[in-house]
């Protein structure tokens, strides 16, 4: 996808990736609900795959670092199969939701991370960031209460499998986010990974006992839309910030979880708390802070 974009156009179009990338936590869900967890997966990330070539051509496999494609295509396969997986397994929509918002805790793990890895520096501001975020989720998953460990354990406890997949997702991807810009050499793989995560998927859904897939007129159009959101963020994004306004496309992208739960409740039909909105607002200014604390910050030995 080579054009010719100014810097307005192509920062527009970071945004709307950003927006795009708001829609997956409720899409993905609700195709799940539609063809199974594992079943609805694989068939999205067939449909995304097929919509990334499409949009971006096929991957030219000689241009990439082995390294890149080792270590890019191992961990981005694992996120993703740990997000669409968290998401199809959960108990409820409402559930659902609040494991999207788990998973927005990678932009803190993505920091930590790189004050431990690539020796990011930041200021004093990056601590209240991180216990903010922390905070943030505890107080989602707390209930109407508020901050409560007790009911937290007991929620999590109800469907450990799926909180831990999220969880174990923010990790993945913010080691994703830290080490393979180190060996990208400026490639993007994200087509390959696609198909890689899709034939992840298919290879789990035909040795498992899943049951047979239905295709409804209505479920195959969501499954559609749900393929195409997924690459067209990707693409979208990608154009964004190679040639538009970076700092402007990194604040909004930390207000995705604020979309993605509007989103989210509006497509499944779920009524969220205040107590949840709270949540999400301090997972929301807590990455913010600890993106804030890096900047103009560079690394030991740069």
């Amino acid at each position: 996808m080579q054009l010719s974009l100014s810097r307005n156009t192509a920062t527009s179009l970071g945004l709307l990736a950003v927006l795009l990338w708001g829609t997956v936590v409720g899409l993905i869900r609700s195709v799940s609900e539609s063809f199974g967890p594992i079943g609805g997966a694989a068939l999205i990330y067939t449909t995304g795959s097929a919509f990334l070539v499409l949009l971006l051509g096929f991957p030219k496999l000689r241009t990439f670092p082995r390294s890149y494609l080792i270590v890019g295509s191992l961990l981005f396969v694992a996120y993703e199969i740990c997000l669409s997986l968290s998401l199809g397994f959960a108990a409820n929509r409402g559930q659902a939701i609040e494991l999207g918002i788990v998973n927005y805790l990678w932009p803190c793990f993505t920091v930590i991370l790189a004050m431990l890895i690539n020796g990011q520096r930041a200021s004093a501001w990056v601590v209240p960031g991180i216990l903010l975020s922390l905070a943030g989720i505890v107080w989602v998953l707390g209930g109407s209460g508020g901050l409560s460990w007790d009911r937290t354990i007991a929620n999590v406890s109800s469907n450990p499998l799926s909180y831990g997949l999220a969880f174990s997702g923010a990790i993945i991807w913010a080691v994703y986010c830290n080490v393979t810009t180190r060996f990208a050499d400026g490639k993007n793989g994200v087509a390959l990974f696609f198909m890689l995560t899709a034939a992840a998927l298919w290879i789990k859904y035909l040795v498992g006992a899943e049951p047979a897939l239905t295709f409804t007129w209505p479920a195959t159009l969501e499954l559609a839309v749900t393929g195409g959101a997924m690459a067209a963020g990707y693409a979208l994004w990608n154009l964004g910030i190679l040639k538009g306004n970076l700092t402007l496309l990194a604040t909004a992208s930390y207000f995705t979880p604020v979309f993605s739960t509007f989103f989210a409740a509006v497509w499944l039909s779920t009524r969220l708390t205040a107590s949840f909105w709270q949540g999400v607002a301090m997972v929301t200014a807590g990455s913010l802070l600890c993106w804030a604390a890096t900047r103009g910050k560079a690394a030991r030995g740069a």
